[in-house]
Parts: C-alpha cells; structure tokens; sequence
C-alpha cells in the first residue's frame, strides 16, 4: 500500500539543493569543494535593514500581522514598485509572503487547477515545474537556445499556446540564464498575449537589481496586459536577505484576495521582524544596490574570459543575475578513469569527483546539454574554480 500522496511522487528533488547538499557533505569529511551551485550573495544584508529589524524587536513588534502583511508595508512595496517599475498596485494587489518561492507557489494554486495548461519558457528556474505539478497543471516548455540569448520569441509563445492555457510564467533577469527581456521584446510577447484574455501573466523579477545593462523592464506596464500581470519579487538577492524569507507579489485584486486565502491556510504571514527590515529596505533608493551589482558584474567578465579558455565550453554573456548556463554536449562520449560522461548530470557529477567543484546539471532547468554555475562568491575562488575546471575538462578524451 502507497503511504505517500501521489502528488509527492510527482515532484522532483530540486538538483540546486541536491548539489548543495553533496558540497556539505563532503566538506564536512574534510574535502576542498568549492560550491558554485547555490544562488546565494555573498554579501551582508546592509546596516540599515539590520537596524530596522533591531528596532522592531525593541518594539516589541511581535505579533500577527495581517496574512498579507501589515498596511504601511503594503503601501511602501506599492511605491516602490512605482517608482523602481511604473507599475501601479495599490496596497490591497500587494501579498507578502515567506519569499519569493511562496509568492509564486500561490500565485499559481490561485490560477491552475488540474489539466490547466502553463506556457514556460525554457531553460526555466528549477521550481517553475513542481509548483505547476502541485496544482496539477500541465507545463508547456517554450524552448530558447543559446544561439537566441535564452530568449523565446512571441511566434513561439502563439504556437504553445492550448484552448487549456491559463498561464505564462517566466523570470527576467532570468534564472538560470542570466538573459533580459528588452522593453521592446516584451511588448512583442504582450501583443501575442493580449489576444488571449484568459490567460494570467507571471513575472519574476527577483533579479531585478542585478542587472548590467540598465533598468530591468516590467511587462507589467504594457496597457494590454498590465490588467493581467502578476509581479512577483523579493529581498533575497537585492539586498542580500537570503534567509530573512520576505516575497511580494503586485497582482489582480482576484488573484492578491485568492493568494491571501490560500497563505492564510498555510504560513499565515511571514515573519513580522522581517516585514519591519523589509519596510525600511523598500524605502531605500536603489543605488544602495549598485556595488553588489558592480561586483557581480566584475565577477561575470572575470568568468566569462575565463571560460573562453575552456575547450569545448560555449556560452552566452549574460546581462544580468550571477549565473552561467554554458553548452556542453562537446564533452559528451568523452572518458577519464573509466568514467564516461553521456549528458550534462554525467559531468556535474565527474567535477564534482575529480575537479571537487559543485555545478548543477541543466537538466534541473530543462536542458541536459548544459549546466549551471553561479559566481556569487569571491574572486579568488572564482579563479581557483575555472582553474579546477578546465584542468578536469582536459583530462575528458
């Protein structure tokens, strides 16, 4: 007799916190890994947040907030996302939430019920797919190669669109891709779904602050969907809040009434001292945010000349987030030691082994021909890490 719930064997591990996890522990057996799988600042939260929070201790501001979180929140995410966006949410279309992840998750159970279609680009943010499983909707993957900067166009969306579809959900800057939609290309991809009025549109722009080649654009402003657009963001990567857990979504006022019946039947709110930092960081003006982006963009050149150095390694250069999503199906049919690498999991595994640096396979993102890294970490084991690596690739014949 199966004691699980069928919706539990549905779901994948997600590979991120998969590789994570092997890092740790063979660095507890005292192995010198160098983990590049985690999507994780390097950085402290600034003082300013930490002070807020600090406060609200002090205050004595302890108590349940309202399940959406409390007004003056509310109202400070509302004028951020004008004055950061253009995008017009009052307090009642802003939900926060225990992170990003969770925005997205009731954003989707609010829509999607079973046998509900959900247009995703592809290569997509390993969570994107489980989330529409635990609704019990059906993933249509929207595939953008390399050679198209990870972008789909608006033709492709038209063609993956079903009589079922009630969703588009897609991240800009993108996880795991680093690529940006233009102003220009989401307009393309906003008159293909205007045509559509059934179907939602989610964006996720946790990303937004870490982007370098200007201010990251909304779909969320275009006239012919703006009614339908849900936001989604955070503090995790702006303002270096990893473990703080606050997300926020602007949305329809349907969907915001939906998404804070369904929190309010699982988390209720967020962390009420977490709400007070957040507060104060969407106060702040942006540039508080521009030497982290510096930095990581600092990093992606370093990288970047670096992999060109690497037989066999193809990538785009990425305008935003702190990742790379290299090509390489060169190295496939090649051995060392007997062991033989068939696909990207193959090879995360082999460096994992021989070059002791944790990589994520594409496959967690929808494309075994590649995989994952992040350069969210210093300088100095960047280099330690391409080095590592392209010694380890070497060795493949």
């Amino acid at each position: 007799m199966e004691i699980l719930a069928a919706r539990v064997s549905r779901l994948s591990e997600s590979q991120t916190l998969a590789m994570a996890r092997r890092s740790r522990e063979l660095k507890a057996k005292g192995v010198d890994v160098i983990s590049l799988s985690l999507g994780e600042p390097d950085f402290h939260t600034p003082d300013v947040i930490k002070e807020a929070a600090k406060k609200a201790i002090d205050d004595n501001f302890s108590y349940y907030t309202h399940v959406c979180g409390y007004l003056e929140l509310r109202q400070a995410i509302s004028k951020k996302f004008k004055r950061d966006n253009n995008l017009d949410y009052d307090a009642e279309q802003i939900v926060v939430s225990t992170g990003a992840k969770q925005s997205i998750a009731n954003a989707v159970l609010s829509i999607i019920g079973p046998g509900d279609d959900v247009v995703i680009p592809s290569p997509y943010w390993v969570s994107y797919l489980e989330i529409v499983k635990l609704a019990e909707g059906n993933c249509v993957l929207v595939k953008a190669g390399i050679e198209n900067d990870f972008k789909v166009k608006p033709e492709q969306i038209r063609a993956a669109i079903t009589p079922k579809t009630k969703l588009f959900l897609f991240s800009s800057p993108c996880n795991p891709t680093g690529s940006v939609y233009s102003k220009q290309e989401l307009e393309a991809i906003a008159a293909v779904l205007a045509e559509y009025p059934n179907i939602y549109i989610i964006a996720d722009e946790i990303y937004e602050h870490i982007n370098f080649i200007g201010k990251s654009e909304s779909i969320g402003t275009i006239p012919s969907v703006k009614d339908r657009v849900i936001t989604i963001n955070g503090l995790s990567k702006a303002f270096a809040m990893t473990g703080w857990r606050v997300g926020y979504m602007g949305a329809p006022k349907e969907i915001a009434k939906a998404c804070d019946k369904i929190q309010g039947q699982i988390t209720s709110a967020t962390s009420s001292i977490s709400q007070k930092a957040c507060e104060t960081a969407m106060q702040l003006d942006p540039s508080i945010t521009f030497p982290m982006r510096d930095t990581f963009k600092k990093r992606r050149d370093l990288v970047y000349k670096m992999i060109q150095d690497i037989s066999g390694m193809k990538t785009n250069l990425p305008d935003g987030a702190f990742y790379f999503f290299p090509e390489v199906s060169y190295y496939f049919g090649k051995s060392y030691n007997g062991t033989v690498i068939n696909n990207g999991t193959d090879l995360c595994l082999y460096l994992l082994d021989n070059a002791k640096v944790a990589l994520v396979p594409g496959a967690a993102f929808g494309d075994d021909n590649y995989v994952r890294f992040s350069y969210a970490t210093s300088e100095d084991l960047l280099v330690k890490a391409m080095n590592r690596l392209k010694e380890s690739l070497a060795l493949l014949k």
